[in-house]
């Protein structure tokens, strides 16, 4: 089978050859050491400050090659891709207030580590009022700038490969309004005119780039939903289902009308809304994080036959374990949650700095290895 098939097959909850294999995203610490150079796709801090330098289309070029060089590289079956930044005259350099931290136009201070090389976050939030937030038109406009590096890869391993675009889902857009989790939960309960506002105008952006993602030849659309921390829901059950349901169903049916599947990203602990988002029409979910409860042997029994599981790996296994540990769990995901289909192997979020290669390649080896279907191997 070739590797788009085999994914296929199993979001179909069929059973292919072998337990596919892939990532939503691979940063660049084990980038460049598979690759052997240095790279700018999700670089962090290397990619921030190529905007600030008027570098823009070498990040998208950057995209563009070390994506498809990755699943080649690696030989994975699915491959997503993000939006890229927006061509425009200049990226101005932000007002710098320390060494790696800066305020950005609206006010907000963010603040990278080096220590961690995770994605810079918000240290001084705003505040803001439901009609300051742009609402764009329905349908919104699509900047194709952002989709410059989707041609390519599509184009590349459109024909062999498993492709899903990645969108920002709009269904708890704190980061993208006020720039506090807190700032953003305070406003469920206080000002919900304010939270349907700023959920309105997300997720209208998310239909129109997830649709032009289909359109451009992707297989999948992956909406970025994180509402999840390790205890649950982060603004509790019933505030999700009020505010943020009804976007998973708007932009699943969404992605349904243009043909494509619906892989939801989301770590966290889902079991009290899992129901929700399975009824609302997603058809796989990535994020999958054993270690705090979502085991896969019982997500299989509960969820086998209506959705495809994208994990089955700890991150925690791929930093601080060892080959030994990586195989374990994947063993124990093939065995439980492979059975006619529905399960993609992979990491439980994507692979961040830390990850250690032979954990990365142990777990690529032993899916090979272990995955065979009885009937075909």
């Amino acid at each position: 089978m070739r590797s788009k098939e085999r994914v296929i097959a199993a979001l179909e909850h069929r059973e292919p050859d072998r337990v596919p294999i892939g990532e939503m995203a691979i940063d660049f610490e084990l980038t460049e050491i598979a690759l052997g150079r240095p790279t700018l796709y999700r670089s962090k801090w290397a990619e921030y400050t190529a905007l600030w330098n008027g570098r823009r289309d070498e990040v998208v070029a950057s995209y563009a090659r070390d994506i498809v060089d990755l699943v080649r590289h690696f030989d994975l079956d699915y491959l997503a891709i993000p939006l890229a930044p927006a061509r425009q005259a200049t990226y101005e350099p932000p007002e710098f207030v320390g060494e790696y931290s800066w305020k950005d136009k609206s006010g907000r201070t963010w603040q990278y580590s080096p220590e961690s090389e995770g994605h810079a976050m918000c240290i001084d939030p705003v505040d803001m009022t439901a009609d300051e937030i742009v609402m764009p038109p329905d349908p919104a406009p699509v900047d194709w700038s952002r989709l410059e590096h989707f041609e390519h890869i599509v184009k590349e391993l459109g024909d062999t490969h498993f492709i899903m675009g990645r969108v920002p889902a709009g269904l708890f857009p704190w980061q993208e309004t006020l720039g506090s989790v807190d700032g953003f939960l305070l406003k469920m309960y206080d000002e919900p005119a304010f939270v349907e506002r700023a959920v309105e105008a997300q997720t209208r952006e998310a239909v129109a780039y997830a649709q032009a993602m289909l359109e451009i030849g992707c297989d999948a659309v992956s909406p970025d939903g994180d509402v999840c921390d390790n205890r649950g829901p982060t603004m509790g059950p019933e505030l999700f289902r009020r505010y943020s349901l009804p976007s998973v169903k708007r932009l699943a049916d969404a992605i349904h009308a243009k043909g494509g599947w619906d892989v939801m990203h989301s770590d966290g602990y889902l079991w009290p809304i899992l129901d929700d988002l399975v009824s609302a029409g997603i058809d796989g979910w990535q994020g999958i994080q054993p270690r705090i409860g979502m085991d896969m042997k019982l997500l299989k029994e509960r969820f086998g036959d209506r959705l495809c599981l994208f994990g089955g790996v700890d991150i925690d296994t791929l930093v601080l374990g060892t080959p030994a540990d990586v195989e374990a769990q994947v063993a124990y995901a093939i065995d439980h949650a492979a059975s006619g289909g529905g399960l993609v192997l992979g990491s439980g979020n994507t692979i961040m700095p830390g990850v250690r290669p032979e954990n990365f390649q142990a777990m690529l080896d032993t899916t090979r290895r272990h995955g065979a279907y009885p009937d075909r191997a």
